[in-house]
């Protein structure tokens, strides 16, 4: 096995991740990382969904149970969404007819 950075030989186990695997890391460049990474890719079309879930202000736990997707991805994606919306809104009262 090589470094996935620097091409080094120079291996050690380092631990392991969330899920039981194997974490290795560099001794020359000090990277951490798993031998076959499985990155899954949440479509557009799932992200759609959990957008109308959280309207309908739904539990992030059964938004989980629902999507199929993991707690902390979910967790990340409804901060980031919190980030960009704007934190000042502007609310103009009605006028009432009597």
């Amino acid at each position: 096995m090589t470094c996935i950075q620097c091409g080094s030989k120079e291996i050690v186990k380092n631990g392991s991740i969330h899920n039981g695997k194997q974490k290795f890391m560099c001794k020359e460049c000090g990277r951490q990382f798993v031998e076959n990474p499985q990155n899954i890719i949440i479509s557009q079309e799932t992200r759609d969904l959990i957008d109308k879930l959280l309207l309908e202000r739904m539990a992030l736990a059964a938004i989980v149970r629902v999507t199929g997707v993991s707690e902390h991805w979910l967790q990340d994606y409804v901060n980031q969404k919190y980030d960009t919306m704007p934190q000042c809104i502007d609310v103009k009262k009605k006028k009432r007819d009597v």
